[in-house]
């Protein structure tokens, strides 16, 4: 649901597709002044709230930390070029996924097509009421996705795929990709070698702990408010690009208060739970990663999804932490 496209939005391995066809009502348009409130409280004061772009250094070591989104918006265009001068004279630049890793996953979901598909016994419109499948069939057959084949992904798959509103898929066959592509493009181009800053299986292996009814009450929240994960979507590209990443991900929060049937207190536990191991966790583990890579090069990229900046938690605390100077490259 809305955790889940603010994940797709920030923090998915996948190529997402083109949002440009997104367009409407936005979320913050719709928000009461209480939820105004509580969202202004939240970011008040959140580390690094703001800016996408920031540039750490220790010692004769610096880091360039960009925040990007995964899925195509024209308005990158802009910002690649601004950045190309400084992908294309790195020492080495550190992505989510590089090249390499996309690779290895496409050869591990071939060779284990589990991972992502019920293979053995029941599928999903044998699990699920009529009216909940006939509601989920429809949502796929919107992005694209024929009915039986919807029918044999693994809950947490499908709910990943329809957290993407239908407006924005249309180029998701198409493989348009966003800045993170952008920058491998770049560093290719330039001959910048690069790394990943975690293991190619590091989606599977964050749901693989939820049951699979749990997976499926997952997935049967996605499909209470469809109107609203548009307006969800549209609010999050409007935030991504005033640079204000922090509202984009504290609204996802609030916005759980809007689907109904969803306790308050429930939906803020699974909200919690997402953050955690969505960025969290990964932020802490990078951190190692992203500092032993300054051993051997003065001069790193680290291009990972905006949301993985923000808070006490993010990157760039992190590395405020272990003694690096952190200021914001305008």
């Amino acid at each position: 649901m809305f955790v889940r496209t603010a994940a797709l939005l920030l923090s998915s391995l996948a190529a997402l597709p083109a949002a440009a066809a997104c367009v409407g009502e936005s979320y913050l348009d719709r928000m009461t002044p209480q939820q105004e409130a509580q969202l202004s409280a939240a970011v008040a004061d959140m580390p690094y709230a703001e800016g996408l772009i920031w540039r750490a250094t220790k010692e004769d070591a610096a880091i360039t930390v960009i925040g990007t989104m995964h899925i195509y918006d024209p308005r990158l265009d802009d910002l690649r070029a601004a950045l190309s001068e400084t992908v294309a004279t790195a020492d080495l630049v550190m992505l989510e996924a590089t090249p390499e890793e996309e690779a290895k996953l496409q050869q591990l979901i071939t060779s284990e097509p589990d991972r992502l598909f019920i293979m053995d016994g029941p599928t999903l419109p044998d699990l699920l009421d009529e009216d909940t499948w006939q509601m989920i069939s429809t949502a796929a057959t919107e992005r694209g996705i024929p009915g039986f084949m919807a029918a044999k992904m693994q809950p947490w798959y499908l709910s990943l795929t329809l957290a993407v509103p239908s407006c924005a898929m249309t180029d998701m066959i198409a493989g348009i990709r966003g800045l993170d592509q952008m920058i491998i493009q770049d560093a290719e181009a330039a001959g910048v070698p690069m790394q990943a800053v975690e293991p190619y299986t590091t989606l599977f292996d964050l749901f693989k702990d939820d049951s699979f009814d749990e997976q499926v009450d997952m997935l049967r929240v996605s499909m209470l408010v469809p109107e609203l994960q548009e307006q969800m979507f549209v609010a999050m590209l409007d935030r991504y690009f005033a640079e204000d990443v922090g509202r984009l991900w504290e609204m996802s929060r609030i916005a759980m208060s809007d689907v109904p049937d969803l306790d308050p207190i429930e939906a803020n536990g699974m909200f919690d739970e997402m953050e955690e191991s969505l960025l969290n966790t990964r932020n802490r583990n990078w951190i190692p990663v992203i500092t032993e890579a300054t051993s051997t090069h003065d001069d790193i990229v680290v291009a990972v999804g905006a949301g993985h900046l923000i808070g006490e938690s993010g990157v760039l605390q992190l590395l405020e932490n272990e003694g690096w100077s952190i200021a914001r490259v305008e």
